[in-house]
């Protein structure tokens, strides 16, 4: 079955050939994927290459949290691509955005306020989590409603950090 998968507004088309082999975009990668003990904490091999991401379903999508960048991917197959198309429904650009903690940590800077307008991949909050820090992005335009957080706060994973609308 072929999947239509969208990051930061770039469509890609994936097709999983068997559970060693993956086509993006009709060229075929080697993947090993692996959940590490039971965690949304996940063992990726591309080709050889070692990664580790941190994926759990959002409220429209799933939030992967990869090389200290948050993502927001919407994973969709092709019939599922084709009716929302046919109804004109898509992802909002208005409305209020809760960023969470995609994993426990420890807030280490904040460097956005509230009342502050923001654009789309502004850092909005930095987190660090087993002794990695990363940076949560803005995935829209908005001005920052509430902040729920401070520097040194330890947080719990989807806990709501602030608001953005």
């Amino acid at each position: 079955m072929k999947y239509v998968t969208t990051i930061n507004g770039h469509e890609f088309i994936i097709e999983v050939i068997d559970d060693r082999h993956v086509s993006v975009d009709g060229k075929v990668l080697e993947v090993d994927f692996e959940s590490v003990s039971g965690e949304p904490v996940y063992s990726l091999i591309v080709d050889g290459k070692s990664h580790e991401a941190y994926i759990y379903p959002g409220e429209e999508n799933w939030e992967v949290l990869l090389q200290g960048r948050l993502y927001p991917v919407i994973v969709e197959d092709e019939r599922e691509k084709r009716l929302r198309a046919a109804s004109g429904s898509g992802v909002a650009e208005s409305g209020e955005f809760h960023l969470k903690a995609p994993m426990p940590g420890l807030i280490v800077a904040i460097p956005v306020s509230e009342g502050q307008e923001v654009e789309k991949g502004d850092v909005l909050l930095i987190l660090e989590s087993m002794k990695m820090q990363n940076e949560l992005k803005s995935p829209r335009a908005g001005v920052i409603e509430r902040i729920r957080v401070k520097p040194g706060d330890s947080v719990e994973q989807r806990q709501k950090l602030l608001s953005v609308a």
